[in-house]
């Protein structure tokens, strides 16, 4: 049953890392680097992916 939610919404996961990824890295860019983890614009992208991914998989489940 959640494998099945996790195939569904590994759109928005993705979205979200692809979000992520290209906000922080032109704001870090600009020499904001307030807010990322470990100061790493990849490893933000990938919490926040997986993050998102994690609970919409759950309220797919859940609905």
């Amino acid at each position: 049953m959640f494998a099945e939610a996790v195939n569904q919404t590994v759109g928005i996961g993705v979205g979200i890392f692809l979000g992520t990824l290209i906000g922080f890295g032109l704001r870090a860019r600009k020499g904001n680097a307030a807010g990322l983890v470990q100061g790493s614009v990849w490893k933000t992208a990938v919490v926040a992916g997986m993050l998102a991914w994690f609970l919409s998989a759950l309220i797919a489940m859940f609905t």
